[in-house]
């Protein structure tokens, strides 16, 4: 959740663009909200999540806003608001003030485009990013000695936006450049030092979307098996990243908004949430990488698109607003044991039960198993093994201090794996579900590499900055 746009926006090209945006812990929430006047215009609107029940101020200047403004709320009460005027962004606070809305203006950044990134760990700090042509900017918004801060200047254009770590010090960017898009992480305490994250193969265009930093899941869109699919993998492993058949709708869309907190050095427990839009209605998503299917549950009424919580306690929060109540939020708590058959709905709507609900037409039955053995060796449910013998193509973690590398191309191989840019024995870094036709000689078994991490200890704890989640290109076919 970041970016606030419009509640009718449709276009969810990520899970930064939601029609409410919630603070780093969960406390409020900011959106736009139309007026009910004949104009339909905007203003901002914050919402108390952290008492018994949700309520709404609305935050009211002394004119109607722009629908590109953008709204990041903060954990003390206040919202970071940014407005296009001219060829700038004005950049200020906005907070109740007894009958009326309190504006405190911070200044202003010159740039042709500026987005809002995701609360920041902590909820003090606000960052947004100004793209150009050929590099991008990171800006400091709130939390800087003195007004609006260049953070640093990054080559290529750059969007997205996912932090790694609790602390705020690394953040994940999608960056082009070259006519590919990777992802590269950002080190704000080494002066916004930049290194390459996420390269699936040479020619891929690969996305981060969502990244938990307790269990180090991390889940990708990448073009990597021939056409955008999303994958999954984790910080700072060796193993490649796997595509699961079960999060490859054969019809509509499928979204990721949110993960579940506190899977401590369990990515394949690690649960994520979804938003499915499907001819038949919108519908709630779950999957795990341990579980090989994606479970469907009735969306709540009005569920404002993108907008989702997974809280410490195991609740999933989902904000909704409808003419009857303009500010509400669905708790469910999924249950996350085996899949029990259940009798099938006829019809969308939301039911508070913990079980998932099964329709015609919409739920995923299970997948094939994912193999890293031939087609039709069948593993235990949640073994993870790599494909080939494919090492992770990243350069030792830095020490304080050390010189920084170029971040040109990707890092080069172990001296005794392949050199970069050679394909791998096995055929890729990549695997899919052996069910795909298209890909099913990609799935030849191997060993392990002697070395590799063990799977219980994830590489990307205790680092002070994340191992590239990196493979080499996949064999000409």
């Amino acid at each position: 959740m970041t970016i606030c746009a419009p509640e009718d926006a449709t276009a969810l090209d990520s899970p930064h663009r939601a029609a409410l945006t919630i603070a780093a812990d969960g406390s409020y929430a900011a959106r736009l909200a139309r007026h009910d006047d004949a104009a339909g215009s905007w203003f901002p609107e914050r919402w108390t999540l952290s008492g018994p029940e949700p309520y709404a101020v609305p935050l009211q200047g002394t004119q109607p806003e722009e629908p590109d403004s953008a709204l990041l709320p903060l954990t003390d009460g206040r919202v970071l608001i940014t407005r296009r005027i001219a060829d700038r962004f004005a950049v200020s606070l906005l907070y109740p003030a007894g009958p009326g809305t309190g504006e405190l203006l911070l200044g202003a950044v010159p740039a042709p485009e500026l987005t809002l990134l995701p609360p920041a760990p902590g909820g003090t700090l606000g960052y947004a990013l100004a793209p150009e042509a050929r590099t991008t900017t990171l800006w400091l918004l709130h939390g800087g000695t003195d007004g609006p801060e260049r953070v640093t200047r990054i080559p290529g254009r750059c969007t997205g936006g996912v932090w790694l770590d609790r602390s705020g010090r690394l953040l994940a960017l999608d960056r082009e450049l070259d006519g590919r898009t990777k992802t590269v992480v950002v080190d704000l305490e080494r002066g916004g030092e930049t290194g390459l994250l996420l390269q699936i193969t040479e020619e891929s265009n690969d996305r981060l979307l969502l990244a938990d930093p307790d269990s180090g899941l991390l889940l990708v869109r990448s073009d990597a098996p021939g056409h955008d699919r999303l994958g999954w993998g984790v910080l700072g492993s060796s193993r490649p990243v796997r595509f699961p058949e079960c999060l490859r709708p054969a019809e509509g869309t499928l979204t990721p908004f949110a993960m579940q907190p506190g899977q401590m050095l369990a990515p394949e427990g690690c649960a994520v949430a979804f938003r499915r839009e499907a001819a038949n209605g919108t519908w709630l998503g779950v999957w795990r990488p341990s579980e090989r299917q994606l479970r469907h549950f009735p969306a709540p009424e009005g569920w404002l698109a993108g907008a989702g919580l997974w809280t410490a306690g195991g609740a999933l929060l989902l904000p909704y607003a409808t003419e009857a109540e303009p500010c509400g939020v669905a708790r469910m708590a999924v249950r996350l044991g085996p899949v029990e058959p259940v009798r099938p709905l006829g019809r969308v709507r939301w039911v508070e039960t913990p079980g998932p609900v099964e329709t015609p037409g919409l739920m995923e039955t299970p997948g094939p198993e994912e193999t890293s053995g031939p087609v039709g060796q069948r593993q235990p449910p949640g073994s993870v093994e790599p494909v080939g013998s494919v090492r992770p193509a990243a350069a030792p973690v830095r020490p304080p201090g050390a010189p920084v590398q170029s971040v040109q191309g990707p890092p080069s191989l172990p001296p005794s794996g392949p050199p970069a840019g050679a394909p791998s024995a096995s055929g890729g870094g990549i695997v899919l579900d052996a069910g795909d036709a298209d890909n099913r000689s990609t799935a030849s078994a191997q060993p392990q590499p002697a070395g590799a991490e063990p799977r219980h200890v994830p590489a990307h704890l205790g680092m002070c900055r994340p191992v590239p989640l990196q493979q080499a290109p996949q064999a000409a076919r």
